[in-house]
């Protein structure tokens, strides 16, 4: 045992498996300060020897025992590790071996879990390699340049100066142009505003305007006789009968049924395998108390004992957590222990729980969904993790350091995804739905 070990206490009924668990932490140089049966102590007795981590051995009997225990299991200043009795006992030879070295990560004795000598492999699956640099030849700039233009007409002469004769006589005006000869008459009504607005002032309107073009070709325009005419009766009340037709049209109209289907929601998907458990605990124990997306645990178990995984991932998180089946809906903020013989398919109100499970990633609306993978996640599926992440979808798996089963988790950061510690993600998926 190290002096800087840390101190555990072991949770477990006398037998086999209780033995095994306490093999493994004396090999992985543990501190062991209380070994005691659930059923037959208290949560003071475990409390009062200061542990720094919990190692609970479920069966039958614990998980109704573990109930008395809500003040450890939520202390967060101890990190509680769940196994099951069954695999304790049926864990052997390497597979007993990666277990200590799991533990011994755990207890911060260890910076990996891979086996001595390997090390380096983590490393190499945790940094993608490094980009080559493309350099591209400096292209010359060509400017341009523009053809010559024309040059610009030169402008016409000022127009003369307006004459004026007799208010009582129509002034005639001629004005010369290089193109035509204009001749502007003006009435008495235009004389008698020039002579009270001055002799630089224009008259708004024009009695008769010749046009003599330099062709020769008379052309004529004529303003004349434009006035309002005086508002009939019945002109006046169309526009009341309209709008009394308009109203009656709309008190006669009926209310169509909504036919919009409702939105899609995404999902917040959770792949993991051997050593996942811990990792799930740890996430959903980190998730706000009303985080609104459905959160489907997808966790691979030897023994398929996934209603006991309820009733462990329900201590971990105020979420409900529920076992899915097939037909039901997916309701938001709601935990699904998710098998690995179901899938999810869009219907009329939303996503549903179906018997597909290989079009799981396919059926989920990437653009509001979430995939993590954690510890022992199936490394088949990153290819297609990685196409809802082009798709939208927010993407990351478990950080190296501590993950027991790492081939999924490095595979992903290998291709530039995101990488984190369970309680990280579950920041990350707060921050991305709050």
């Amino acid at each position: 045992m190290s002096n800087h070990a840390r101190r555990v206490v072991l949770l477990a009924r006398p037998g086999a498996a209780r033995d095994r668990m306490r093999e493994a932490l004396d090999q992985a140089g543990a501190n062991i300060v209380l070994e005691a049966d659930p059923a037959a102590t208290d949560q003071a007795t475990v409390l009062a020897s200061q542990p720094q981590m919990a190692l609970i051995v479920l069966d039958a009997s614990t998980d109704e025992a573990l109930d008395r225990f809500d003040g450890v299991l939520s202390d967060p200043a101890i990190e509680v590790l769940f196994e099951e009795a069954e695999h304790a006992v049926g864990r052997v030879g390497w597979d007993a071996a990666r277990w200590v070295r799991h533990l011994r990560a755990k207890l911060g004795l260890a910076d990996t879990v891979l086996p001595p000598g390997r090390e380096a492999e983590a490393q190499d699956l945790a940094v993608p390699a490094p980009v080559a640099a493309v350099v591209v030849p400096a292209t010359p700039v060509v400017t341009a340049v523009p053809p010559e233009m024309p040059p610009l007409p030169e402008m016409p002469p000022p127009l003369p100066e307006l004459a004026l004769l007799d208010n009582d006589e129509v002034a005639p005006i001629e004005l010369h142009t290089d193109m035509e000869l204009v001749t502007v008459e003006l009435g008495d009504e235009a004389a008698h505003y020039v002579h009270e607005h001055g002799a630089d002032a224009l008259p708004p309107f024009v009695a008769k305007l010749d046009l003599e073009l330099a062709d020769a070709t008379p052309s004529e325009i004529r303003i004349e006789g434009l006035e309002l005419e005086e508002d009939h009766a019945a002109d006046s009340s169309r526009f009341h009968n309209d709008m009394v037709d308009l109203h009656s049209r709309i008190a006669a109209m009926e209310l169509v049924e909504d036919r919009t289907k409702a939105t899609t929601r995404g999902v917040v998907l959770v792949m993991a395998g051997i050593g996942g458990p811990d990792a799930v605990r740890q996430l959903l124990g980190a998730l706000p108390e009303r985080f609104p997306q459905p959160v489907l645990v997808q966790q691979r178990l030897d023994g398929g004992h996934y209603d006991k995984l309820v009733a462990q991932m329900q201590r971990a998180t105020a979420l409900p957590v529920k076992l899915a089946a097939s037909g039901d809906a997916v309701a938001p903020a709601t935990v699904y222990i998710l098998p690995p013989t179901l899938g999810v398919q869009q219907d009329a109100q939303g996503l549903a729980f179906n018997d597909l499970p290989a079009d799981l990633l396919a059926s989920l609306p990437a653009n509001d969904s979430a995939v993590l993978l954690l510890s022992g996640a199936d490394p088949a599926q990153v290819d297609a993790v990685m196409k809802m992440a082009g798709a939208g979808a927010l993407v990351a798996g478990q950080s190296l350091d501590g993950c027991y089963d790492v081939a999924a988790p490095a595979a992903l950061a290998s291709r530039g995804g995101q990488a984190g510690k369970p309680q990280d993600l579950a920041r990350r998926l707060a921050e991305r739905w709050h």
